[in-house]
């Protein structure tokens, strides 16, 4: 179907995406690939912070863009951290850190309030000036578990179980997760839209 750029330089989303767009044929290139300059995600929600990057990507790169602004959401926590789940513990994408800071946030919270789900918010952009992306939203309901369990997976996976599973998104195999995880429902929606 031709190639479409990933707002990201995250190579473990990048190929956790490439599957679940293969049955439509897209070729996914990284932005990284067109440009060294991340945008700046200013905006207080995931669907704008979305735009923000996809409108970017088609900027450096001529080519239509998907972006995909996804995070942790804890009912204890107020839904923190939200939209600053890649920096919550203040450095951009240091999972451990991240880890930690929310580990240390519920350690006096019960096993029974400690719900989550995991949001990934996607737009789809066909030119840096289209009037109409393509949005689409994914949620994925959990818990977050005391210690970490698993070594597959990034960010907060290895915390975050999947009561269906009983597992953590760590323990998951690839295609297992693609299979339940916001991402994968995210795109589900997306591809809905997508297809003719």
């Amino acid at each position: 179907m031709g190639a479409l750029v990933l707002a990201s330089r995250n190579r473990k989303k990048l190929i956790e995406l490439e599957s679940l767009l293969a049955p439509l044929g897209y070729q996914l290139k990284l932005v990284s690939e067109f440009s060294d300059v991340e945008p700046e995600e200013t905006a207080p929600t995931f669907v704008e912070n979305a735009l923000i990057k996809a409108r970017h990507a088609t900027k450096v790169s001529g080519l239509p863009a998907i972006a995909d602004d996804s995070g942790l959401e804890v009912g204890a926590l107020g839904g923190a951290p939200g939209v600053y789940s890649a920096r919550y513990a203040g450095t951009q994408g240091d999972d451990a850190a991240n880890n930690a800071k929310l580990l240390a946030a519920l350690a006096e919270t019960p096993d029974e309030q400690r719900a989550a789900r995991f949001v990934s918010v996607l737009a789809l952009l066909r030119h840096a000036d289209d009037p109409v992306p393509l949005i689409a939203f994914g949620a994925w309901p959990g818990r977050i578990l005391r210690e970490p369990r698993g070594a597959n997976g990034f960010g907060y996976d290895p915390l975050f179980l999947d009561l269906e599973s009983g597992q953590s998104a760590a323990e998951l195999s690839a295609a297992d997760k693609n299979t339940r995880s916001h991402r994968a429902r995210a795109f589900a929606a997306l591809l809905a839209q997508l297809r003719p």
